[in-house]
């Protein structure tokens, strides 16, 4: 991670709004959030997993694949093959008032989303098919020029999406004998048969990355980076485990061990890595993975990397007692010794891939670590979290000034509550502890009980101040909002479904909003994490 002092915001692409997007945030919405965040000293913008999940999916943890981007967020007004005559591509006018209400939805409707989105973009394909295809167009060799850079994962990829379809999204271990044990004969023959059907599903990744990667270069343009999140593990029925069958374990399942937040436990129902093969051909996938995620990032958090040390790891078989507690499972590897040498080769085959792609790693290193993981990561110059709500000793706060500079400074994680939240949940004694910490001691008499501007401003003033070389504010915590992104270990449409109360340009016009904008951008001025002075905030 270069040292560079910057302030960003973490904010799930799904939640942007703008006037074009279709009732959830897109590609091409970044480029507007990137320069309003940049008037107000922002110079990064972190968003979480981008992966297809499956039709029955919300979360952005639980993805068909860790290469693909979900075609949902796909920017369709930048389409070209789409047109303008939306009432032709969606069949009607109940298909227009369906885009309609979606895209007025307080909060992302995934069904219709998906069901407008996967209409418009077959209409697409169709045209593209009928009038580059069949002519070798120049986009045509644009569209085969990027299936040739991207074979390693793009053609197992498609195939998968292609058989997952026909098999209307049956698991793939399911199937009929030869395509679930990836038989070559039989792989060449469903190649030949669903040929229409890949070639849509490898149109719709040569848009999304198209368009991401001139997203991207917009952001660099002013100087915005993209921060990315590479989850610990994918789901048992992607692409990716049905292609690498041998990387990973079948007859176990992943969770976490009890601990004070979960005294049962918990079960995720993950396939663990295979590490013992993984090692022999020296992280080959994992290596792979990190490279990818690292020509669409500047930089990524590896999510649950303590797992990349020790995974936790139950029997299928023997996940529950006759009463449904979970039962007691255990760590591969084994001894603090064997973890602490595996954690770090996997790590630094990770961290050496990104780099070789011109990305950095970050370690979400959060809940409970083992003192030698975070030891470790040091020596690897991989830089973890300081979550200052957590960082405490006994009931003191740890002061912020004094955290390390290689490390990511914040209030939360899209799995925790807003600032405002916290700040009104606090009791006496923590408040007070809070008013302790010697940069806001000063000001301590502006700290009551509400969330008040005064106090707004001065816990953005104390993030900004830490000592970590990025800090990363929830948008929520920009905009003093109290909505929740998710809340673990819960399954509903509250959770991976909220969305910005307006468009940027809505929220140029808020005068309350503006406000908060003008307030971020003196903060970052004074913390010099906004790098030269900033022009005038554009009205």
């Amino acid at each position: 991670m270069s040292h560079r002092h910057l302030a960003g915001v973490t904010v799930p692409l799904f939640s942007l709004r703008s006037q074009q997007s279709w009732g959830i945030g897109e590609i091409g919405d970044l480029p507007e959030l990137a320069q309003w965040v940049h008037e107000a000293g922002i110079r990064l913008i972190q968003v979480l997993p981008l992966g297809a999940i499956a039709d029955d999916e919300t979360s952005p943890y639980s993805a068909m694949t860790a290469f693909g981007i979900d075609p949902m967020y796909i920017s369709i007004a930048e389409v070209a093959d789409v047109g303008n005559d939306l009432e032709l591509v969606l069949g009607g006018v109940g298909g227009t008032e369906l885009l309609a209400r979606t895209r007025a939805s307080q909060s992302v409707d995934y069904t219709a989303v998906r069901t407008l989105k996967r209409q418009a973009l077959l209409f697409a394909f169709q045209r593209f098919s009928a009038h580059d295809l069949a002519s070798s167009s120049p986009r045509a060799r644009l569209f085969h020029a990027f299936r040739a850079q991207n074979r390693a994962w793009l053609d197992d990829y498609t195939l998968f999406r292609a058989l997952n379809d026909a098999h209307e999204g049956v698991a793939w271990w399911k199937w009929e004998g030869p395509l679930r044990t990836r038989d070559p004969v039989a792989l060449a023959r469903a190649a030949g048969r669903y040929r229409h059907e890949i070639l849509f599903h490898a149109y719709l990744q040569w848009l999304a990355h198209t368009q991401w990667y001139e997203a991207r270069a917009h952001l660099t343009s002013i100087g915005v980076e993209l921060m990315g999140d590479l989850p610990f593990m994918v789901r048992r029925d992607s692409c990716d485990v049905w292609a690498n069958q041998r990387e990973f374990r079948e007859d176990f399942s992943v969770g976490a061990p009890p601990d004070f937040f979960d005294p049962d436990g918990q079960e995720w129902t993950l396939p663990p890595y295979h590490w013992e093969r993984m090692r022999e051909n020296d992280f080959a996938w994992l290596r792979r993975r990190a490279r990818h995620t690292a020509s669409l990032f500047d930089r990524f958090r590896i999510d649950h990397v303590v797992g990349f040390y020790r995974t936790y790891i139950r029997p299928v078989n023997a996940l529950r007692d006759a009463a449904g507690k979970l039962l007691a499972g255990f760590f591969d590897p084994g001894t603090p010794e064997a973890q602490l040498a595996h954690g770090e080769r996997v790590i630094s085959a990770m961290s050496e891939a990104a780099r070789e792609a011109g990305g950095a790693l970050i370690a979400e290193d959060l809940g409970v670590i083992p003192d030698f993981v975070r030891a470790s990561l040091s020596r690897l110059e991989v830089p973890g979290y300081k979550v200052v709500i957590w960082e405490k000793d006994d009931r003191a706060f740890r002061d912020p000034t004094a955290y390390a500079r290689s490390s990511v400074a914040c209030f939360g994680t899209h799995d925790t509550n807003p600032v405002a939240v916290w700040w009104e949940g606090l009791d006496q004694g923590e408040r007070e502890a809070v008013r302790a910490i010697p940069f806001l001691a000063p000001r301590a008499k502006e700290l009551g009980r509400a969330f008040t501007p005064a106090v707004h401003g001065a816990l953005i003033d104390l993030l900004n101040a830490a000592g970590s070389d990025l800090v990363l504010f929830m948008i929520q915590d920009l905009l003093g909002a109290r909505d929740r992104i998710n809340l673990p270990a819960t399954v509903g449409p509250h959770n991976w479904s909220y969305r910005l109360p307006g468009t940027v340009e809505e929220m140029r016009r808020d005068r309350h909003v503006t406000q908060l904008m003008t307030m971020l951008r003196h903060s970052t001025e004074k913390s010099d994490r906004a790098g030269l002075r900033l022009p005038e905030l554009r009205p």
